[in-house]
């Protein structure tokens, strides 16, 4: 009989993967779902990034395996963008290691730092994909739960009840998703302090500083960051270029060298006019956030619309690519409020538990689609109610 691996165990199908096939399956029933809870970017990347991507892809000469670490172009691209927007100041040769999008980078960071039975710190609620990397590296999850109460920051008092000398590696993710929760310097130079103190990989997953934010923040502005943290980030939201799969890794040259070493082994390298396209997106200056956000900046408001029809509490300070709200009494659990919206609205939004226990009492909406699909969301939500 052929079984598959230990390391599965207790890993299932990503719970989108499985959500959307019983969507389709609503779909052929003559439904319509109004899909509401997939954070995946609807509009287009920058003109200028797809004519490169032409131009370039139409050349005799890019087709080739490409570097393990990337082309200087991209990564001179990726030091002047952490220069310019975050006041990082990063060595391109060294310190700087492009990914076929920041999702492998999880992945590639667990393989590389864990052995079995390492524990790991990850946020509860927080992307589900920490916990699933850590496990199928072999580590021990232990969590930490964040709260509205903290303004979903860790509980530093807490973390230190969890015996963090015995720590190896912790996930951390500001903006935060799913909560929207923005950062600070001062909780950043805590995270720091915490990851010295006890010797701790602080990873920082850092792919929506720039949606609904005056002031994009990265952990490398922390003083003394790269000697104890790395920072993952992507131009998937920030740019429109999910599919792309276009992400970097930052950090110290050791720990650059280390990922490189279990990376290489993995894949051969990102098509050259991807990351010559990836180089002019990052070119792109203020007025290209700009208008982005005051799009997403209306879509929210007819996104809050929707929620306090559903009865649901939220904060109007959140920032990132989705909204986060609390279910009204008399439902279970988030998954309860999903699943009537979904049957009997045909509108899904995505149930808060899927991100941790701590997100059982939530839902969450994301600001992917037209403002026309967000009020003919409410309006189902609303009709359905009478």
């Amino acid at each position: 009989m052929i079984t598959t691996a230990d390391r599965l165990e207790g890993i299932h199908e990503y719970y989108f993967s499985q959500k959307l096939r019983e969507i389709d399956a609503l779909n052929q029933q003559g439904k319509d779902i109004l899909n509401l809870g997939i954070g995946s970017p609807d509009l287009p990347p920058h003109p200028d990034v797809i004519r490169v991507l032409q131009e370039e892809s139409a050349k005799s000469t890019v087709h080739a395996y490409q570097g393990y670490k990337g082309s200087p172009v991209l990564r001179n691209a990726i030091r002047d963008w952490y220069a310019r927007w975050y006041g990082v100041t990063l060595n391109s040769d060294s310190e700087i290691l492009p990914l076929i999008g920041s999702k492998e980078g999880i992945m590639h960071l667990c393989m590389t730092y864990l052995n079995p039975g390492d524990r790991v710190l990850v946020p509860n609620p927080g992307y589900p994909t920490y916990r699933s990397a850590v496990t199928l590296a072999g580590g021990q999850c232990v969590d930490y739960t964040l709260s509205a109460g903290t303004d979903w920051e860790p509980d530093f008092d807490a973390l230190e009840q969890l015996d963090p000398a015995s720590i190896k590696m912790m996930w951390v993710n500001y903006t935060h998703m799913p909560t929207g929760q923005l950062p600070s310097i001062a909780l950043f130079d805590r995270l720091v302090a915490f990851g010295k103190k006890h010797g701790i990989l602080i990873c920082h997953d850092n792919p929506y500083s720039f949606i609904l934010n005056k002031q994009p923040l990265s952990l490398l502005q922390a003083e003394g960051a790269m000697e104890t943290a790395v920072e993952l980030n992507s131009l998937s939201k920030s740019h429109n270029m999910a599919g792309w799969r276009v992400g970097m890794l930052c950090g110290a040259k050791q720990r650059i060298d280390e990922v490189l070493r279990f990376k290489s082994n993995m894949d051969s390298g990102m098509f050259l006019p991807l990351q010559l396209a990836a180089a002019t997106a990052l070119g792109l200056g203020p007025d290209w956030f700009n208008e982005l956000n005051k799009i997403y900046a209306e879509r929210r408001e007819h996104v809050f619309a929707l929620l306090e029809a559903l009865g649901c509490e939220f904060s109007r300070e959140q920032s990132g690519l989705f909204a986060w709200a609390r279910i009204p009494a008399g439902y279970k659990d988030g998954f309860a409020l999903s699943d009537e919206v979904l049957h009997h609205a045909c509108v899904f939004l995505t149930p808060g538990g899927i991100f941790g226990s701590a997100g059982e009492q939530y839902v969450r909406v994301s600001l992917c689609g037209s403002i026309e699909k967000f009020r003919e969301a409410a309006r189902r939500i609303q009709n359905s109610r009478k």
